[in-house]
């Protein structure tokens, strides 16, 4: 990003000590018209992202704050508005409730803030994750009743959303299946094994489940960056999580429902002792 030149700018302001028009109209070519969409694509940048990175909104700091900044650079520059995606899943509760709705009204007024400094605005998309209901041993036609019944909801606020199982299998071509191979780091392999023992609904292998999970995540991390690319990650998880969201997406740590709440909505009114589920 080029900045405007600070000997240029010094040499326009005092203009009446400029004695003719030519050395106006020398100085003013040497600001390039680059360099003036530059500074405006900074300003904007500048301030949509001082609109929703607050403690408003974030549970931590953002997962690579520049990449973060590039992307919303790029939408100001090409006119369009910034984009978010996010994994939305599945609990126990069958249909739409009150804690969803909340959920959607926050991401709703971050969509705000942005537009009160962005005229294009945000684009947000929902990604259910049909994927881990299913590993965590939920019935699919229950499972894509819920989904559909957000979905419903999100179009209230101009969201759009996707199975996470039909971005997986649009890309399979491309991205291959060799992640399955992968073998979880041993700490986050652990973390994911005390989740898989209160969720994990496929058998009594509890420690493969988190297996499977992990190893799930790791093809559809790559799935999601190629069907999104450009966006910002929202997650309601911590960054100890991190490796099981796209690499090459920034990721921003986000509260819930309201400030310092991080519960997932979809497992509110699961038992106390239950909340703590697999990450998505």
């Amino acid at each position: 990003m080029t900045a405007i030149a600070t000997e240029s700018v010094s040499r326009v302001l005092p203009l009446t000590a400029l004695n003719n028009n030519a050395e106006i109209r020398q100085i003013s070519r040497s600001i390039s018209r680059d360099d003036i969409q530059n500074h405006k694509f900074r300003n904007n940048t500048d301030a949509i992202v001082k609109a929703f990175n607050s403690w408003s909104f974030k549970r931590e700091q953002p997962d690579n704050a520049e990449m973060m900044r590039k992307q919303i650079c790029t939408s100001v520059n090409e006119s369009r508005p910034v984009s978010f995606v996010l994994y939305w899943g599945k609990g126990p509760r069958i249909g739409f409730a009150d804690p969803d709705l909340q959920c959607l009204r926050f991401l709703a007024a971050l969509a705000e803030r942005i537009k009160g400094v962005y005229a294009h605005g945000v684009a947000i998309t929902l990604i259910f994750t049909d994927t881990h209901a299913e590993l965590n041993g939920h019935d699919r036609g229950a499972a894509l009743a819920y989904f559909n019944a957000v979905s419903n909801g999100a179009l209230d606020f101009n969201f759009d959303s996707c199975l996470l199982g039909d971005l997986v299998a649009k890309v399979s071509e491309v991205i291959g299946f060799e992640a399955q191979d992968e073998t979880p780091n041993p700490e986050i392999l652990k973390k994911l094994h005390i989740c898989a023992q209160k969720w994990y609904g496929g058998g009594s292998d509890t420690l493969q489940g988190a297996r499977s999970y992990y190893q799930a995540n790791m093809i559809e991390k790559r799935a999601v960056e190629l069907a999104f690319p450009g966006s910002i990650f929202i997650t309601f998880n911590g960054s100890e999580f991190r490796s099981l969201f796209p690499e090459r997406l920034p990721v921003f740590y986000m509260y819930s429902m309201k400030r310092g709440c991080a519960v997932k909505p979809w497992f509110i009114d699961a038992p106390m002792d239950r909340k703590e589920a697999l990450p998505s």
